[in-house]
């Protein structure tokens, strides 16, 4: 269920923060989308996602309701969640939204990036090669997810949200970037990879084969320290390993997650 989790407690008045990225074992879904989907875009049974969902909602000690997913696009909106525009009298850039298939009660923004200063509102960003990033600034209390694809990378939609986390007063920001696709498994053509390097020369590389490929998660990388970010990038390719998903392998397949949410400080007399 989970390739990775780590929860750090509350400590007086700073916020805790539990992010996790999941794998694809461990879930109701069947066939190519075995076994863990949480994308509920791409063509597996309906029912089996909101399992999936369910599931990953307990295993985080919250509700379905709590978890916020995105419309993602491969570009560089950011959105605010809707508790979080109320509470800081602030609704961020407005963006397109549309009724999650799966909870009709709720809607997704329609951008690659979404914020959260709520205590328990667990932001997801799926993937299934593109890199998953999350960040959190626990002095401020504010947490991010983020879709970074090649697109989205050229695009800065990493720059974005760390400079909506700042707009936001955020300042010691902390970030995870999670598994994707790796240079040597990313074949594109050269004009792809030339555009790529121009917005950030350390993603243009090689395949095993020598032909033009693109870093993205090197790309993604250089742009968080670019803009003073701790960071810790978890090693693994999304093509080389069996318990992640892959488009890249599979063509059409499930997606996995990356997940943060903000635990509350402790009360402080």
């Amino acid at each position: 269920m989970f390739f990775w989790r780590q929860r750090i407690e509350p400590n007086g008045p700073t916020f805790g923060v539990e992010w996790a990225v999941t794998d694809r074992l461990g879930g109701s879904s069947q066939g190519r989308y075995a076994e863990f989907n949480l994308g509920g875009h791409v063509g597996d049974l309906p029912e089996a996602v909101e399992t999936n969902r369910h599931r990953l909602a307990r295993e985080l000690g919250l509700r379905l309701a709590d978890l916020r997913f995105m419309d993602q696009q491969h570009g560089c909106a950011v959105a605010l969640t809707p508790a979080t525009g109320i509470a800081r009298g602030d609704g961020g850039q407005a963006a397109p939204v549309r009724s999650s298939p799966l909870q009709p009660e709720l809607i997704a923004p329609a951008a690659d990036g979404i914020v959260s200063g709520v205590v328990d509102e667990a932001l997801v960003v799926l993937v299934a090669d593109c890199v998953p990033v999350l960040l959190v600034d626990r002095k401020e209390g504010l947490a991010a997810a983020v879709h970074a694809g090649r697109p989205g990378m050229v695009a800065g939609v990493v720059t974005a949200t760390v400079h909506r986390l700042r707009e936001l007063g955020g300042s010691a920001l902390e970030a995870v970037v999670g598994p994707s696709v790796c240079p040597r498994c990313y074949e594109v053509p050269a004009q792809m990879r030339s555009q790529a390097a121009e917005v950030e020369p350390v993603a243009a590389s090689v395949t095993r084969q020598g032909t033009p490929a693109v870093d993205v998660g090197a790309g993604v990388a250089e742009q968080l320290m670019r803009e003073g970010v701790e960071l810790t990038w978890l090693p693994g390719c999304t093509r080389e390993r069996d318990d992640l998903y892959s488009y890249r392998r599979d063509g059409a397949t499930g997606r996995f997650a990356g997940v943060i949410r903000l635990l509350a400080p402790e009360q402080v007399a």
